[in-house]
């Protein structure tokens, strides 16, 4: 596989993400662990289905290591997000659970064979300002905590770690991920079970929404940014994963549940312009 259709398969968990939002809120009043139970099961089994393609002995040489990485990683993310919101639902936890893609450029230039290029670190900051204006720019949000703030902290180095990390695994076969979701499924269970009140979809489109989450945004999704992170342009879809977050804003804005501002207006321009420079730079290193 090439380095450019690599890339370009990891972009569509991009996109797939740039849906979360919509369908998460269309799932209500499931609660997030639950939810996060449902939709991790669903991935599983769509991996299942994949991995029967080319046989289940691809799974059978794997570390139990890497397997525990994956789930740490999947499930931890998830966990520290949630909370995180719990304790602290602010723009301000939102921004800096939103790190992780500024986090990815940074920590790729550590990896063997990466240049971190000058247009790789300005596009992220770009970027990220666009981010910024997006996510600052919502109303309505209820006081902070330290403790929420920190732990969105967590939650990004987190996820930018898995998946900077994951470009260390690249001879680990990508049907490994089917095993990180069945195992963050049944975790989330547990946690669930402790944690939470069991609430199911109240009508047929919140049981649509919790499908279409478990076959895209929290289950596909993490088969193709296992592709793109291992042997695609790390930097540049570090970069534009910013676009997520302004594609998930378009959606909510066309589904009417936010209204269009000069704000996203310009942070669409931010984050372009970021993506642009993360691309040339990429360009000039190839």
């Amino acid at each position: 596989m090439t380095r450019t259709k690599a890339t370009i398969i990891g972009s569509s968990a991009i996109l797939m993400w740039s849906l979360l939002a919509l369908f998460t809120i269309g799932s209500a009043p499931v609660p997030p662990l639950l939810l996060n139970a449902i939709c991790f099961g669903i991935g599983g089994l769509i991996g299942l289905v994949w991995t029967a393609r080319k046989g289940f002995g691809v799974l059978r040489g794997v570390s139990w290591k890497v397997y525990a990485f994956g789930t740490i990683g999947l499930f931890g993310y998830h966990l520290l997000y949630f909370t995180a919101f719990r304790l602290s639902p602010t723009a301000e936890t939102g921004l800096i659970a939103y790190l992780w893609p500024l986090f990815i450029v940074l920590m790729s230039g550590l990896l063997p064979g990466e240049r971190l290029q000058a247009g790789h670190i300005i596009g992220a900051f770009i970027a990220f300002a666009g981010a910024a204006l997006i996510v600052l720019g919502r109303t309505g949000q209820a006081d902070g905590s330290i403790l929420g703030m920190s732990l969105a902290f967590l939650c990004a180095l987190t996820w930018a770690g898995y998946s900077v990390l994951s470009r260390r695994l690249g001879a680990i076969p990508t049907e490994t991920v089917t095993i990180y979701c069945l195992a963050t499924a049944a975790l989330s269970v547990v946690s669930h079970l402790a944690l939470e009140t069991t609430v199911w979809p109240a009508t047929p489109f919140g049981w649509a929404a919790v499908l279409a989450l478990g076959i895209g945004p929290v289950g596909a999704a993490f088969f193709t940014w296992d592709i793109g992170m291992k042997r695609g342009d790390i930097q540049l879809l570090g970069v534009a994963s910013y676009a997520a977050l302004l594609l998930s804003t378009l959606a909510l804005v066309a589904s009417g549940i936010a209204r269009p501002t000069w704000t996203i207006a310009l942070a669409a321009v931010l984050i372009t312009l970021g993506a642009a420079l993360a691309a040339l730079a990429g360009a000039k290193k190839a």
